[in-house]
C-alpha cells in the first residue's frame, strides 16, 4: 500500500502527487461497504457484492427461432421434400411428440423442439397440402433451432462483483431466473459546506456574502446518483469543525467538505480533521483547479472507516472534484475500483501552458467520424457558467503548450 503523502505550504511547490496517483491511492485505501440482498427490482443501478452465475441454461430447452414446421429428415432436405403434418406445439406448451422421419410439426417461436426435430421450416418456404407441408427451398440441418443452453450454460458467470448493474443487467438476469441479488450497500455521507461568507436567500445577503453554489451542486450530483446525502453548513471556527467531526465521524461512512482545505487563517477542516483522529492519505494535488484537495480516513475501535473528502470552496473545484475524486470513492465504497476511462480526442485550436495539470470544461462533437475538442471560455475556479454548454472534461498536460490537431484525453459528463 502507499505512504500518506503530506506537503506543506502553498503554490505549485515541487513534490505534489498528480492526479493519477490520487486517485490510485483512493482506490488503494477505501474498502468496500458491507453487503445486503435486495430483489432484484430494487437494484437497479446498485454494484453486485459477489459473482452471479446462472442456475440454468439459457434457453433452458431446445426452442423454435420462428412460426414454422420442425421437421425430420434422416438425409439432407432438399426442395419439394414432402412432410407428413401431425399436429401443432405453441409456446409454453409441453413437446410430447416424437417426430419420426418424413413427419412434421407446426411450432412456433420460442415453443420447446420435439424429440427428432432435424430442423426448423420457416412458415415463408412452407406450402400446405392436404395431410402435410411441401418446402419451397433447401434447409440446412439444424435451421432456425435455439440449442438448449447457446447463449448460456447452467453455472456461467453472469455478473462479477464490482459491476454495476444497469438496465440491461437486470433484464438479464431476470431472464436466468434471478430474482434476488447480494449488492454493496450504499453509503451514508455528510456534505459539510464550511464559510461564513455563504447565504441562501437574497434577504440574507449582506455585504461580502455570497450565494451558496457548492450545496446545491453537490446535491444534485448525488441525486444523479440515487444517492441520498445529509446537507449541513459550519462556520468557519476550528473548535466548530471539531466538534461536528467528531459527531459525524462514527455516523457516516463519507463525510464531504467544501473549503477550507487550504493554509489560510480560516482554513481548519484539515487541522480539525487531525485533531479527530484522522489519518491524512494525501493532501495538494498538482492539478487546476482543485489543487488543495485533502483525503484522509478515521477508522474506529471496530476498524469501520469513515473518509473525509475535503473540497475547496470555489464551485469550478468542487464541480472537477466530484466528476472525479468523488466518483472514484463512491464507485470504490460499492466495490468498483477503477480509475476514470477516458477517451480520446482532437483539440481544434491551440493553448497556452501551465505549470499543473489542467482539467477543462470542453465540448466534444463529431466532425466527419473524428471526435473534436473546442475550449470554452470562463474556466476559472470560481466559475461555473460554461457547465451549460460543456459536456466533457478535458485533461491538458502539464509544462508544455497544446497545438490544434493534439491529442488530449476526455471524460464525457454524466450529470
Amino acid at each position: 500500500m502507499n505512504q500518506a503523502v503530506i506537503h506543506s505550504g502553498c503554490g505549485a511547490e515541487p513534490g505534489l502527487i498528480s492526479a493519477d496517483q490520487a486517485m490510485q491511492m483512493m482506490l488503494d485505501y477505501v474498502q468496500p461497504l458491507t453487503a445486503e440482498t435486495l430483489p432484484l427490482s430494487q437494484a437497479l443501478n446498485r454494484y453486485a457484492a459477489e459473482d452471479i452465475h446462472s442456475a440454468i441454461n439459457l434457453p433452458i430447452f431446445s426452442q423454435s427461432a420462428v412460426d414454422g414446421y420442425a421437421v425430420c429428415a434422416d438425409q439432407q432436405i432438399q426442395p419439394d421434400a414432402r412432410f407428413e403434418l401431425i399436429g401443432e406445439i405453441r409456446a409454453g406448451q409441453a413437446a410430447d411428440a416424437q417426430l419420426q422421419p418424413g413427419q412434421a410439426i407446426r411450432i412456433f417461436t420460442g415453443a420447446e423442439i420435439p424429440a427428432g426435430t432435424s430442423a426448423v421450416a420457416r412458415q415463408e418456404i412452407v406450402q400446405a397440402e392436404a395431410c402435410g407441408i411441401v418446402l419451397t427451398e433447401a434447409l440446412q440441418p439444424h435451421a432456425d433451432i435455439r440449442g438448449m443452453g447457446e447463449e448460456v450454460a447452467a453455472g456461467q458467470l453472469l455478473a462479477y462483483a464490482g459491476q454495476k448493474l444497469n438496465v440491461g443487467a437486470i433484464a438479464a438476469l431476470s431472464m436466468a431466473g434471478i430474482q434476488q441479488v447480494r449488492v454493496f450497500r450504499y453509503p451514508k455521507i455528510a456534505v459539510v459546506i464550511t464559510g461564513d461568507e455563504v447565504t441562501e436567500t437574497v434577504e440574507d445577503l449582506s455585504s461580502g456574502q455570497i450565494f451558496d453554489a457548492n450545496g446545491p451542486l453537490i446535491q444534485a450530483w448525488f441525486q444523479a446518483q440515487n444517492q441520498a446525502v445529509d446537507m449541513m453548513h459550519v462556520q468557519d471556527s476550528e473548535q466548530a469543525a471539531v466538534d461536528l467531526f467528531h459527531s459525524l465521524k462514527h455516523q457516516y461512512d463519507v463525510i464531504l467538505t467544501t473549503g477550507g482545505v487550504s493554509v489560510g487563517d480560516y482554513d481548519f477542516v484539515r487541522p480539525a480533521a487531525l485533531k479527530t483522529g484522522f489519518e491524512q492519505i494525501f493532501w495538494k494535488v498538482k492539478q487546476k483547479p482543485g489543487k488543495p484537495i485533502l483525503f484522509a480516513q478515521h477508522k474506529g475501535s471496530d476498524q469501520r472507516a469513515c473518509y473525509l473528502l475535503g473540497l475547496p470552496g470555489n464551485p469550478g473545484a468542487v464541480y472537477i472534484g466530484m466528476q472525479l475524486y468523488a466518483a472514484v470513492l463512491l464507485n470504490a465504497l460499492q466495490g468498483k475500483k477503477q480509475l476514470p476511462e477516458w477517451f480520446s480526442a482532437v483539440m481544434t485550436h491551440d493553448l497556452k501552458a501551465d505549470a499543473r495539470e489542467r482539467f477543462l470544461r470542453m465540448s466534444a462533437s463529431f466532425d466527419q467520424g473524428l471526435l473534436k475538442l473546442a475550449s470554452l471560455a470562463k474556466q476559472q475556479s470560481h466559475m461555473l457558467s460554461n457547465l451549460m454548454q460543456a459536456n466533457c472534461i478535458v485533461r491538458v498536460p502539464a509544462g508544455q503548450p497544446v497545438q490544434a490537431g493534439q491529442v488530449l484525453q476526455g471524460l464525457f459528463i454524466q450529470n
